[in-house]
C-alpha cells in the first residue's frame, strides 16, 4: 500500500499531560516514527472540560498530527495508541492529496498563501 497522509486528533489525559508535556509529546512523535510515519506537523490544540468522564478524567488535552505512514502499518499504529497509557481517544482519518498543504499550513498557524510564498521566496532570492 502507498504511503498515505492522515490527520489524527489525540485526547490525552490532561493531568500525565501537563505534568511532563514534553516528554509525552515526544512519546507520541516516537510512536509515529516506530510505524514508519513522517511527521508534517504535531502541535496542541486545547484543554478542555470533557462532555462526560473517560478513564475517571473530567479534562482533557487535544493535540492534533498531521504525518505520512504506510497505509499497511495503520492498523499497528492504531494498537499501539489504544495501549498508551496517556491517550484517552484517537481518531485517524485520512487526508485528501489535495488538502494537504492547506491543513498543515493552518495548523502552522499560516494561511496556504502565506506558505506558498515563503516557499516562493528562497528560490527567487537563489536566482
Amino acid at each position: 500500500m502507498a504511503v498515505q497522509c492522515y490527520d489524527c486528533f489525540f485526547l490525552f489525559d490532561s493531568n500525565r499531560f501537563n505534568r511532563d508535556p514534553g516528554g509525552v509529546a515526544a512519546a507520541l512523535q516516537k510512536t509515529i516514527e516506530d510505524h514508519g510515519g513522517e511527521i508534517l506537523v504535531s502541535r496542541l490544540w486545547e484543554e478542555r472540560k470533557l462532555a462526560y468522564p473517560i478513564n475517571g478524567q473530567n479534562k482533557g488535552t487535544y493535540w492534533i498530527s498531521y504525518f505520512n505512514m504506510d497505509g499497511s502499518r495503520l492498523v499497528e499504529f492504531n494498537r499501539a495508541c489504544t495501549l498508551d497509557d496517556n491517550i484517552l481517544r484517537f481518531l485517524v482519518t485520512k487526508v485528501d492529496p489535495r488538502l494537504v498543504d492547506a491543513l498543515v499550513a493552518h495548523t502552522l498557524g499560516q494561511s496556504a498563501d502565506e506558505s506558498e510564498e515563503s516557499e516562493a521566496e528562497p528560490a527567487e532570492a537563489s536566482k
